[in-house]
């Protein structure tokens, strides 16, 4: 098999015929002579004429494809246990590994399935209720399930990211994610997956427990020893995997009294920005808007701002902004996109790099998480004590000015006029206005009071690090006990974290 590089017009990429004729120009080859896929398709709307960057395969015409094996499992021997805490991506691909691996998986999570988890997430939209275990962020499929599905990851050299798509196509995802530069599965799609590996799971010998929450754990002779799920003590456990999620806020606390070690962790923290897609389209397409040919467009923004970074996160097409609160007394922002990205706006995180060193107290472990909790705690507080954001227009935001009105906003809740200069710390609210003037030099217009900032997008990463051995992948200080993912600070979105379960997995096995 050999791989070729041709460049097509938008309209160009879905003729057959034209590309055929294409590659046959290109390999000196009859059209007759050959078989071709796609293997990686990316748009370069860098100019005017945009242009579609396609990569694909070849095979002689008489070969066959080779099979496409993406998941292998085995019979699991129930002598050989691995429990996992937590059933995001980190938590179900561990488990999907050590199947594959002979041993058997036992997961615990503290949410409800992806069914029952929704009833919670319209109650929270509907009737601002949050609860505690079933949220944006904790359920079934993590954070990701319902905020989103993007795949796309900077994290090669964690682990075979080619693979780890190959496991969500086999559980049902459309195979363009091993196609597209930016893969994305969508939030109305990844639910059926989710519960796809779950069911795999239990047929293959595995268990998965919902409503399962690890309030408490032992150690015994630097070793992990046993944990207690709701109020039942499980004896023995000599391998967990700790797969939480950034926002288990109770396990870092559990952690910090139990005096295990944990570090406080840079992360971000700003504003999600709303504009209508169809203006954004117009940005980056050069006055086209998206269509049949072209996706709706994204952006990725970056300046540097008193020794700070500022940045856009997350970027949603097409998408919704979601209320991703997990307890009472705070208000977060994210967004997420359907498969298609076909909703009129587009949002993005706009946010700034915050590290211990921003703080007197530096050098303690929860501070960062303490600055997180009281950012969500004004915005509370400012709002109106509801899960309504504290809110305003863009141009008003970089003048000073209260709102009085807004054009419009995805965020089902609801939204509150507020001054978010005076709500914001200073450090970040000077820096977010002088981040939004770069970046309108380069996104011409980018500022307007048609978009609309919504506070605070805070949740980016963990803003604690649960630390383990390089080698070893376990706590330096707990033997058996392996932080993972997003939660323990190793991981920054859906696809590192299932590379970094999966990673784990094999630590504990000892596959090389």
């Amino acid at each position: 098999m050999e791989s070729t590089q041709i460049f097509l017009s938008p309209e160009q990429v879905s003729d057959t015929e034209f590309i055929a004729f294409q590659l046959g120009e290109k390999l000196d080859r009859p059209v007759e002579s050959f078989q071709f896929r796609w293997k990686k398709r990316s748009v370069d709307a860098r100019k005017r004429d945009i242009k579609v960057n396609a990569t694909f395969e070849i095979i002689d015409a008489h070969e066959s494809w080779p099979e496409e094996v993406f998941y292998e499992p085995k019979k699991v021997d129930p002598s050989k246990v691995i429990h996992i805490i937590g059933a995001g991506p980190a938590g179900l691909f561990a488990a999907l590994r050590a199947i594959e691996l002979g041993i058997k998986p036992v997961i615990y999570e503290r949410g409800k399935d992806v069914r029952e988890r929704r009833r919670d997430l319209a109650e929270l939209n509907k009737n601002h209720l949050v609860n505690p275990e079933s949220n944006y962020c904790f359920g079934e499929g993590g954070a990701g399930t319902y905020s989103d599905g993007k795949l796309y990851t900077r994290s090669k050299k964690r682990g075979d990211v080619n693979r780890t798509l190959g496991l969500f196509v086999h559980f049902g995802a459309d195979r363009d994610i091993l196609i597209e530069a930016h893969p994305h599965i969508g939030t109305n799609k990844l639910p059926q997956i989710i519960v796809a590996m779950r069911e795999e799971i239990i047929r293959a010998g595995g268990e998965v427990h919902f409503d399962a929450k690890m309030t408490d754990f032992s150690v015994e002779n630097d070793a992990i020893k046993s944990i207690t799920i709701n109020e039942d003590e499980i004896v023995p456990v000599t391998n967990l995997i700790l797969a939480t999620g950034h926002s288990a806020r109770d396990i870092f606390q559990l952690l910090f009294d139990k005096k295990i070690k944990i570090n406080a962790k840079p992360f971000a923290v700003g504003v999600r920005v709303e504009h209508s897609q169809n203006f954004i389209d117009q940005l980056q397409y050069h006055g086209r808007l998206s269509d049949e040919y072209l996706p709706p467009a994204a952006y990725s923004l970056v300046t540097q701002v008193k020794d700070k970074g500022v940045f856009s996160f997350c970027m949603c097409p097409g998408g919704i902004i979601a209320p991703c609160a997990t307890a009472p007394g705070e208000v977060v922002t994210n967004g997420w996109s359907p498969s298609k990205r076909n909703n009129p706006y587009a949002n993005s995180g706009i946010v700034i790099s915050v590290g211990p060193e921003d703080f007197e107290d530096k050098d303690n472990s929860m501070v960062c998480l303490d600055f997180q909790k009281k950012v969500e705690h004004d915005c509370w507080v400012a709002a109106g004590k509801t899960q309504n954001v504290p809110a305003q227009r863009l141009k008003d935001f970089i003048d000073g000015k209260v709102s009085t009105d807004f054009p419009r906003s995805s965020y089902l809740p609801g939204i509150t006029s507020v001054d978010l200069n005076k709500v914001l710390p200073d450090f970040i609210a000077s820096r977010l206005r002088q981040g939004f003037l770069d970046f309108d030099r380069k996104m011409k217009g980018f500022i307007s009071n048609d978009a609309v900032i919504h506070a605070p997008e805070s949740r980016t990463s963990s803003p604690i690090q649960i630390p383990r051995d390089r080698e070893t992948m376990q706590h330096p200080e707990v033997k058996g006990l392996y932080p993972c993912a997003e939660g323990a600070g190793f991981a920054g979105g859906i696809v590192s974290a299932a590379i970094d379960g999966m990673n784990c997995v094999e630590k504990v096995v000892g596959v090389e």
